[in-house]
């Protein structure tokens, strides 16, 4: 081979693997990385709006109120849901904001968190406690 076409055929392969190198260190990314990148661990996302309001989010509101008035010995009453986000963990943890009504009639905003892993057919409330969101 001619010396000066072995060092054409060298320079493109360098050229050709320092743009590959380029296009995935630039953070170039296609549909299925967004698809990806939305279900990272540890990553909290908001659910639509549709979901929020379907039977899923509700039954899990509805969940961690009974284990609260289970933990507590007390008899809060769900309302209704205001606000679902998930976390993917070894599961799924769901962030969620409900309206409850107590013994007195007053309605106050809880948050929750409900760990889900339906591999296992397992549901835990991990945290229940009255919202300090001022913006609920």
């Amino acid at each position: 081979m001619n010396p000066n076409k072995s060092s054409v055929v060298a320079s493109s392969l360098i050229i050709s693997a320092f743009l590959m190198l380029a296009y995935f260190y630039m953070g170039v990314e296609t549909v299925e990385d967004d698809m990806i990148n939305d279900q990272k661990t540890g990553g909290i996302r908001d659910i639509a709006e549709q979901s929020v309001n379907g039977a899923e989010m509700e039954t899990l509101a509805r969940f961690a109120v009974e284990e609260h008035n289970k933990m507590e010995n007390s008899s809060l009453k769900f309302s209704r849901l205001l606000k679902a986000r998930e976390q993917v963990v070894a599961g799924k943890m769901y962030h969620l904001t409900l309206e409850a009504t107590d013994d007195d009639g007053k309605i106050k905003v809880y948050e929750t968190k409900v760990w889900v892993q339906t591999w296992n057919n397992m549901k835990q409330m991990k945290e229940f406690k009255v919202s300090d969101d001022p913006n609920v």
